[in-house]
């Protein structure tokens, strides 16, 4: 896609990556001033680690930081509450989801993952993107225990 933004394609790649090792398809790239200074992708399956999600991932990916405030952080999906929670722990002020069509993100008592990045500042854009929609569609489709697995769905 010529006019897909470079930082999803990224995320994208990552997410391509994950599925490649026999994980899920999850993305994420983290970007100051227009450069990615950390990748990273779901490994839940691959490390047997329940916290290796692909922002958690990407973040740890990034190492110590002295801010994260001048950061974005681009996923293929719209972080769950753990991912929503690092988001908000180190301050990040963007995320940039390419979906939220196939996981709308958390959903409890408090409100949705968007609903509680934006009520704690954070700029939420979703770029409502078709690859991504279908990437996840196609791994829920095929995957539906280890998708559950992942979201924590008996």
């Amino acid at each position: 896609m010529p006019d897909m933004d470079p930082f999803l394609r990224a995320a994208i790649d990552e997410a391509n990556e994950g599925l490649k090792e026999g994980g899920l398809p999850i993305g994420s790239v983290l970007v100051r001033a227009g450069e990615i200074i950390a990748r990273g992708h779901n490994r839940r399956v691959q490390h047997g680690d329940p916290m290796a999600h692909a922002e958690i991932d990407c973040l740890k990916n990034a190492g110590r930081q002295k801010t994260y405030k001048d950061t974005v952080l681009y996923s293929t999906l719209m972080p769950c509450y753990l991912c929503t929670g690092a988001v908000i722990q180190f301050g990040v002020p963007k995320v940039v989801i390419g979906e939220d069509v196939t996981f709308p993100g958390g959903d409890c008592k408090w409100g949705s993952s968007r609903k509680f990045l934006e009520a704690n500042g954070i700029e939420v854009i979703d770029l409502n993107d078709p690859e991504c929609i279908q990437m996840m569609t196609d791994f829920i489709r095929d995957h539906p225990t280890l998708w559950n697995e992942d979201i924590g769905v008996d």
